[in-house]
């Protein structure tokens, strides 16, 4: 006996490698997103803080995690790129399966 085989449209490689991409393309303007309204957020309970030092601090501590993540962001980034100039690799930004048909 046989076993069943999987129907036609079932996904494949090619579905998951399509996927991770659109993940890691909408990814990084989401956090962007994210970071200007911790920015935003941070910036508006500082002015609502009115000088009460436990609202002030919040407000603070907000925006220094929102600076953070900038930051952290951007040394990723040129992380990348540092190791693609310095090693000659190309594209290490790009995701890929390695197989074949999904890496140019």
């Amino acid at each position: 006996m046989t076993p069943p085989l999987p129907p036609a449209n079932a996904p494949g490689i090619a579905e998951i490698h399509n996927l991770v991409n659109k993940f890691i393309d909408l990814s990084v303007p989401f956090a962007f997103v994210a970071l200007v309204i911790m920015f935003i957020v941070g910036g508006i309970k500082y002015m609502m803080s009115a000088g009460d030092p436990k609202n002030t601090q919040t407000a603070r501590s907000t925006i220094t995690y929102a600076v953070l993540g900038v930051t952290l962001l951007a040394v990723v980034w040129l992380v990348l790129k540092l190791i693609e100039a310095f090693t000659g690799v190309s594209d290490l930004t790009k995701f890929c399966l390695g197989f074949k048909p999904f890496c140019t």
